[in-house]
C-alpha cells in the first residue's frame, strides 16, 4: 500500500511522492526510494558476492505509476533498480543496487548488471524525451563509474539483447548514439 501511495503522488508534478520514505536507501541521491516488494527481487550483497558488470536499458510497457504499483505488488516477479519518468525524467529507486532486481529474464544477466526501466511504450516515439534521455544517461554514467564499468555497447545493453530474452525493448526507436553520447559525456 506504501507503494502504490507513493505512486500517485510521482505521477504528479515531480515533488517527492513520499516525504517520508527513506531517502537514504537510493544508491543515487537524485531518486526517489520508492520499493520493490521483497518477492519481487532477491536480497545479494553485491557487489561483493557477483560483480555488476552491465547496466541493462529496459522500456517498461507502461505508465511510470503503474510501473512502481506493480513491482510494489507481492508476488509480481519482477523489478528493476530505477525506473525513469517520461515526461521530466524523474527518478525512482525501487531495488537497492546491492541487490538482485528480476528484470533481464536470465538470472547470471540478473546477477551482474543495474536495470533501469523508462517509462513508455517501445512503438510510441513521444515517450523518449530529452529530459527521459538527459537524466537516465546522468544514472548510468554514475552507475558506470561506480562500478568501473566501461561506457560502451557491450556493457550498457538494451534487454533484447540479453541471451534468451523475449522482449524487445527498449526497441527500435531508442537512439542508441544519442543515449552512448549522453552517456560519455556525463562520464
Amino acid at each position: 500500500m506504501a507503494a502504490l501511495a507513493a505512486t500517485s503522488a510521482c505521477a504528479g508534478s515531480g515533488t517527492a511522492p513520499n516525504p517520508g520514505a527513506d531517502r537514504t536507501a537510493s544508491g543515487y541521491p537524485q531518486a526517489q526510494w520508492v520499493p520493490a516488494d521483497i518477492t519481487n527481487y532477491t536480497p545479494a550483497d553485491r557487489p561483493a558476492s557477483h560483480p555488476v558488470r552491465m547496466v541493462i536499458v529496459h522500456v517498461t510497457q507502461e505508465t511510470f505509476p503503474d510501473t512502481l504499483m506493480l513491482f510494489g505488488r507481492p508476488g509480481y516477479r519482477a523489478s528493476a533498480h530505477y525506473t525513469v519518468r517520461s515526461e521530466d525524467g524523474y527518478l525512482a529507486q525501487c531495488v537497492r543496487e546491492h541487490d538482485v532486481a528480476w528484470h533481464a529474464g536470465n538470472v547470471s544477466y540478473n546477477w551482474g548488471s543495474i536495470g533501469v526501466e523508462h517509462e513508455g511504450r517501445v512503438d510510441e516515439p513521444r515517450w523518449f524525451t530529452a529530459a527521459l534521455y538527459e537524466r537516465s544517461a546522468a544514472l548510468t554514467a554514475a552507475i558506470c563509474h561506480r562500478y568501473r564499468i566501461p561506457v560502451d555497447r557491450r556493457h550498457i545493453i538494451g534487454h533484447s539483447e540479453v541471451p534468451g530474452a523475449d522482449h524487445i525493448d527498449p526497441g527500435p526507436l531508442w537512439d542508441w548514439p544519442r543515449y552512448m553520447r549522453l552517456v560519455a559525456a556525463a562520464f
